[in-house]
């Protein structure tokens, strides 16, 4: 294939969310105009399931499809499974590794992220980003008697969680568990849950992701980013007992990752140890590192005048373009750099690459016809929902005070094991809201937050459980 040419109106690199969402976007707003859909993978990953919430909250599942399956539904796509290993924007061409040029109009990398993992490459250090990785903590998991997880976002939040019957230190920088998603009031809501017996779960068909990664075509076999299920079809039990034991340490990182042979001195013996930085070595099987994950951007910036933003996202303007004509980005591979909405802001989260990959489709046809585009009603709030210890977390707006500078109040409820409600007030207005378990609040909060009423007026009966609220703003 060394030299093959190709073109085509529309060019998206990426089969992740961001990727898949874009070229089905383009395959409906211009369908008579040819796409060419580059990923490294022979599977791509979709969107199924859809269940609006509210007008803004919508649930989904993630399935693993075959490339081909994917072109055989869209007749104007056609899927290369190929890397790429240079963009030439002045002559608007793709090269990729098998040689192929590959020319567009307009383009759209929607290449991901990829996890940062502390002293990569130690044999006893595992980060969890695809099922791949998830495969082998699984086998490691089945000997070991301690581990260490570092991070403290969605990842290591479910690895302390689901664990059974293992002795467990979970290294966190901040000051309560779960920092990245919830507030302390939340976080001792949750930590309540690791000292629980965990009922068995019943074996069940689980419609997510369901992904096992040849190597790609850059040889390297990275997977796609997991799904909000990963561990629900492994064994992540170690012993017959359903309880592990969890020791936190707080506000503290991995400072150093210490061979077995530097430690005999000292008593013990694990394959492998960790110095923390608050003093504190800790020895174990195997360490799990997930501490968040990089914007996968290098390969397109080489030769091109494509500006990144400090955390190595592509800066992309309000219409998803990036400061190279022609070229757009969508997803945790790009920077949001427009002036936001005041409810919402960019977390790198499986429902903003769906949002964000629909909405560069409707740019670039636009784009490419000439017609004017307003910008998504999505990007006005904040919203995701989620699962965290056994509970449905919805997350909306400024839910931890963002941007608010410490100026708001907060009205709480909690039913403790059954609920937890968290409004973010400022002037009498709901300015963000929390809602750990089935509130049925969410609609009512989103509706608050986009109107911005006065609430003034009935104070703290917004959260009395007597008083139905949503008959006030029907």
């Amino acid at each position: 294939m060394a030299g093959e040419i190709d073109s085509a109106t529309f060019v998206v690199v990426g089969g992740g969310i961001a990727g898949v969402s874009c070229v089905e976007g383009l395959s409906f707003l211009c369908p008579e105009r040819r796409i060419i859909l580059i990923t490294a993978s022979p599977f791509v990953k979709t969107v199924t399931n859809i269940i609006p919430l509210t007008k803004m909250l919508t649930q989904f599942d993630v399935e693993e499809k075959d490339a081909e399956a994917l072109s055989a539904a869209h007749p104007s796509l056609s899927v290369i499974h190929d890397s790429v290993v240079k963009l030439d924007s002045a002559d608007h061409t793709i090269i990729t590794r098998d040689g192929r040029y590959i020319q567009y109009e307009k383009l759209c990398i929607c290449t991901g992220a990829y996890p940062k993992v502390i002293a990569e490459g130690n044999p006893y250090v595992i980060g969890i980003r695809d099922t791949e990785s998830v495969r082998d903590f699984e086998k490691r998991i089945a000997t070991a008697r301690k581990i260490l997880v570092v991070g403290n976002g969605g990842i290591a939040t479910e690895v302390v969680h689901e664990l059974e019957g293992i002795e467990i230190v979970w290294a966190i920088k901040d000051k309560h568990i779960s920092a990245t998603f919830i507030d302390p009031g939340a976080a001792e809501f949750f930590l309540s849950q690791l000292q629980k017996d965990k009922p068995k779960k019943p074996v069940s068909t689980v419609k997510r992701l369901k992904y096992t990664a040849s190597p790609g075509k850059d040889g390297e076999g990275h997977g796609a980013a997991l799904g909000p299920d990963w561990h629900a079809n492994i064994n992540l039990s170690r012993t017959q007992s359903n309880k592990s034991k969890v020791s936190i340490e707080y506000e503290c990182e991995v400072k150093k990752v210490l061979d077995s042979k530097d430690m005999h001195s000292i008593g013990e013996d694990w394959p492998v140890y960790a110095e923390l930085t608050n003093g504190k070595i800790v020895g174990c099987d195997f360490i799990v590192s997930a501490t968040g994950v990089i914007p996968n951007s290098s390969m397109f910036v080489d030769g091109n005048d494509l500006e990144l933003s400090a955390d190595g996202g592509i800066k992309v303007n309000w219409l998803m373009e990036t400061s190279v004509q022609d070229v757009f980005a969508a997803g945790d591979v790009c920077t949001a750099s427009w002036e936001h909405a005041r409810h919402w802001f960019q977390m790198r989260l499986w429902t903003q690459a769906r949002q964000m990959g629909m909405y560069a489709a409707k740019t670039m046809v636009g784009s490419y016809k000439n017609e004017e585009v307003y910008q998504d009603f999505c990007f006005e709030l904040f919203s995701h929902v989620t699962n965290f210890f056994g509970f449905k977390v919805v997350l909306l707006g400024l839910f931890n005070g963002q941007k608010l500078n410490g100026e708001y109040e907060i009205l709480l409820r909690v039913s403790r094991g059954m609920e937890y409600v968290k409004l973010v007030m400022r002037d009498g207005k709901l300015e963000g809201a929390v809602l750990i378990g089935e509130t049925d609040l969410e609609e009512m909060c989103e509706n608050l937050i986009l109107d911005q009423l006065d609430l003034s007026i009935y104070g703290e009966d917004l959260l009395n459980p007597e008083i139905d609220v949503d008959d006030y703003f029907d």
